[in-house]
């Protein structure tokens, strides 16, 4: 069954651009991943710290390696420097 990610970050505004960088280097990887469907990066246009995954991947194996690649492990581990506040993460399925 496919999972669908809505994932709202916020970024420190003096990280912003650096983040920013790491986040689209997320998007490049995570799109060459096999259960990869759809790998999306949105900035909000109001508040440009804030920033938006819209994801779909094929099913929880697929999800689950992805949070094993290297590049997701090494932003996990530096993610709080960047970070203002906990990433709020939405798993949906899709209705229509």
């Amino acid at each position: 069954m496919e999972i669908n990610l809505t994932v709202i970050i916020k970024s420190k505004s003096e990280k912003r651009e650096e983040l920013k960088t790491i986040l689209l280097n997320l998007v490049e990887n995570s799109r060459k991943e096999a259960a990869c469907l759809q790998y999306d990066l949105h900035q909000n246009i109001e508040d440009p710290n804030v920033f938006i995954f819209h994801e779909i991947w094929k099913n929880k194996e697929g999800l689950d390696l992805h949070m094993k690649q290297l590049y997701f492990v090494k932003f996990s581990e530096v993610s709080e420097l960047y970070l203002d506040g906990e990433m709020t993460i939405y798993k949906t399925s899709r209705l229509g």
